[in-house]
């Protein structure tokens, strides 16, 4: 496979780069922390990882969980700043990243930061532990923290280093244990997880929100709920779009929710309030531990596009 800069990949083996991000508040394009993990030949070979500046406003709840506030970053690197050391460290070569949600941040980053898009292979290893264990993890529970637990890897969540290293040592684990390499897993990773008997019935069509996941969508066996109207689409086909994507879409928050999606909201249906119920209760669960994304509706449109990519 040729990047257009003389680079091949016509034999990647056991070699990638696996990254990982962390953001300021719920739009994903807020990167504040970049961690990369060097594999080649099926050994970690370096690393790097710094914080950055994304000029914007910092979530209390994303600082809750990473840490990283508004004064560890004030005198650090803008992402064009950065540009130049993500180029060299990753043009032109596969990254790995647990779930799509990495890849829609650096996409979403670029373009608002007016930058030409990472010129890489990208591959999600939640894609890989899925059908590497499909009995364990195929429909649900592979998210990092919970695939590190189970294959004894040791980490400090989220913090963007550890998590790629957690994201490299879990690929090469699902490598060992099929014997796919790389390049095999990019073959591998779009199809499904197990064969199944095609359905003769018609799937019904409903004018509530409520769907059940494609389970040939990259995003299956995940749950998601939206809170307010996300731009250029109603919520029923925004609904439509996240089940097609695999995605189980219900109405209200529980420990089974995963994703909440951020649409703009309606202040008179606020009552005088900042958040939504939802946003204020899925703040709750993450407070206690509860693995809940929360994503803008942009970021949204984004994970749909790139679901279907």
């Amino acid at each position: 496979m040729d990047d257009g800069s003389g680079n091949t990949q016509g034999n990647t083996m056991l070699t990638f780069n696996a990254i990982d991000v962390e953001t300021a508040n719920p739009d994903r394009a807020s990167i504040c922390q970049i961690g990369i993990v060097h594999v080649v030949e099926g050994k970690i070979d370096g690393c790097w990882q710094t914080l950055i500046n994304p000029k914007d406003w910092f979530d209390e709840e994303n600082v809750l969980i990473h840490g990283i506030d508004e004064k560890d970053v004030k005198n650090c690197p803008t992402l064009p700043e950065v540009r130049g050391e993500l180029r060299k460290r990753l043009r032109g070569s596969v990254v790995v990243s647990h779930t799509s949600f990495d890849r829609v941040a650096f996409e979403r980053a670029m373009t608002l930061w007016n930058l030409e898009q990472l010129q890489v292979t990208w591959l999600d290893s939640a894609k890989i532990v899925r059908r590497a264990w499909p009995e364990q993890f195929g429909r649900k529970g592979y998210n990092l923290k919970n695939v590190a637990a189970v294959l004894g890897i040791q980490f400090t969540h989220h913090d963007a280093l550890e998590d790629a290293r957690a994201c490299a040592e879990i690929v090469l684990c699902a490598c060992a244990e099929t014997g796919n390499d790389i390049d095999r897993w990019l073959r591998r990773a779009d199809l499904p997880i197990a064969p199944r008997v095609p359905s003769s019935a018609s799937p019904s069509v409903s004018s509530s929100v409520k769907r059940e996941g494609s389970p040939d969508g990259v995003l299956f066996g995940e749950t998601i709920v939206f809170t307010g109207d996300i731009s250029g689409c109603s919520r029923q086909e925004a609904a439509d779009m996240a089940a097609e994507a695999g995605c189980n879409v219900v109405t209200n928050i529980s420990k089974k929710v995963t994703i909440l999606v951020l649409g703009t909201q309606d202040m008179k249906k606020l009552k005088g309030k900042c958040k939504s119920n939802k946003h204020r209760k899925t703040e709750e669960l993450v407070a206690k531990g509860a693995e809940i994304q929360i994503i803008s509706g942009r970021d949204f449109l984004e994970l749909m596009r790139v679901s279907r990519t």
